[in-house]
């Protein structure tokens, strides 16, 4: 018990276009439940008896992101918690499709860390380069060592090497990609506010898993939004591996609504998974045929973080295997992996997600450290996609750990085809929203 091997297995303001209200959708104020929900009272920073008559666990947590900061801010107080985060400033991957749609500012994706210090966590403003889990000890750039009792790893996504044949990240001058946190979208609407008349922009979408399932199809609606008003003659080919997308049936009804025309799709039934980049060119090779294109934006296959795989706590799917009672590491015990390197079974990676898991592990390690009572883990995750403005649907699902140890759904609901348009407005409002509420509850 205690500092042990574990014996357990088990807001910045962002403009709403004005509130309606809520269809089927998920309101930002159930939204909001996702923060609160997955046991708040367990997971404020208590200090029980027994920690008092001794020094306070070490904590460090990698990564600064939803999971990250979460983690971080639930634990400090009962411990001492060292949050590693090269960046002064997190910008947010997840909403940045509202920016480059011109629908908030990019300055809104930015959000600072001194509402986590003053929690009474310790910044360490360096990369982390290695992690020994026989010593339990963090290395990083530079250097210094933070030895710990728990660690969390919350680095989000990384890109697999080689993943997309003919484009690397030297790649991303001329075709972006603006998928990793800390990206620049912006040079996506450049691109697309570049096109020659009539010409066409190209999506490449990722297989599965990717992080934000829905997020890809988003884009190219944020971006058929630019063109329908400013080009509306040019086209959006989105040439994508998978044989179906998240919320597909109401992304194509929208594109019907709104696009007519402009957007087409190649899936594997047109080899779409087979696929080349020629930067170079400017084309995307589809099964051998070479299509011209006038933009690009690729999102390439994605894996865990780097540090997941110096930890040791990946396998050979390139992600975090953990257990789904605490997102404790199934290879490394004394490591905790929240956010999108995870592997936890149905829940997504996704923004919400992450800060749940983060209230998740945050308990779990509580627990472990005889500083908290056991908790009972709820997961929850949030989900709105913005097809044009003053239309997004939603979708929100609570997960608990099925009979196999992995996360399963218990509830779930979905926006529909053939809603009426207040119901979309509402959803639209309560997406700016729910991204005021989340940051603010992440990032203070």
């Amino acid at each position: 018990m205690g500092r042990g091997r574990p014996t357990r297995r088990a807001r910045p303001p962002v403009a709403s276009p004005g509130a309606g209200p809520t269809g089927p959708g998920v309101s930002r104020r159930q939204a909001l439940g996702l923060l609160t929900a997955a046991g708040a009272a367990l997971l404020a920073p208590a200090v029980f008896a027994p920690a008092l008559a001794q020094a306070r666990p070490r904590v460090v947590v990698i990564g600064g992101g939803p999971g990250g900061a979460t983690a971080a801010r639930r634990l400090a107080g009962a411990c001492e918690v060292t949050l590693v985060e090269p960046n002064p400033i997190y910008r947010s991957c997840f909403f940045s499709n509202l920016a480059i749609g011109g629908h908030v500012p990019f300055e809104a994706l930015a959000h600072g860390y001194d509402a986590v210090a003053a929690a009474g966590v310790r910044m360490a403003p360096l990369r982390a380069t290695d992690v020994d889990p026989d010593a339990r000890r963090v290395t990083l750039e530079g250097g210094e060592a933070l030895d710990y009792d728990r660690l969390v790893l919350a680095p989000g996504i990384a890109y697999v090497p080689d993943g997309l044949p003919g484009w690397s990240p030297r790649d991303e001058a001329a075709i972006p990609s603006a998928y990793l946190t800390g990206g620049d979208p912006r040079a996506i609407r450049d691109q697309a506010l570049a096109l020659p008349e009539g010409g066409t922009w190209c999506l490449v979408a990722p297989p599965d898993p990717s992080r934000c399932p829905p997020a890809p199809y988003e884009r190219a609606s944020m971006v058929a939004s630019l063109l329908k008003a400013r080009n509306p003659t040019a086209k959006i080919l989105i040439v994508d591996p998978k044989p179906r997308y998240a919320k597909q049936a109401l992304f194509e009804e929208g594109w019907q609504v709104h696009y007519t025309g402009m957007i087409d799709r190649l899936g594997p039934d047109f080899g779409a998974d087979r696929l080349e980049i020629r930067p170079g060119g400017m084309q995307v090779v589809v099964d051998g045929d070479a299509e011209d294109v006038d933009a690009c934006n690729v999102i390439p296959p994605q894996q865990a973080g780097a540090i997941c795989f110096a930890a040791g706590v990946t396998d050979a799917s390139g992600w975090a295997p953990v257990e789904a009672t605490g997102l404790r590491s199934t290879l490394q015990p004394f490591i905790h992996v929240v956010g999108d390197s995870a592997a936890t079974g149905a829940i997504p990676k996704a923004a919400s997600a992450a800060a749940s898991e983060g209230q998740v592990a945050a308990a779990a390690i509580l627990h472990e450290l005889d500083l908290g009572p056991e908790p009972t883990p709820r997961y929850r995750s949030a989900c709105w996609s913005s097809i044009a403005e003053g239309d997004a649907v939603a979708e929100e699902t609570e997960f608990a750990p099925g009979p196999d140890g992995r996360l399963a759904a218990v509830s779930h609901r979905i926006s529909q085809t053939g809603e009426s348009a207040d119901v979309r407005r509402a959803n639209w409002a309560d997406a700016f929203a729910w991204y005021a509420d989340l940051t603010a509850d992440v990032f203070g």
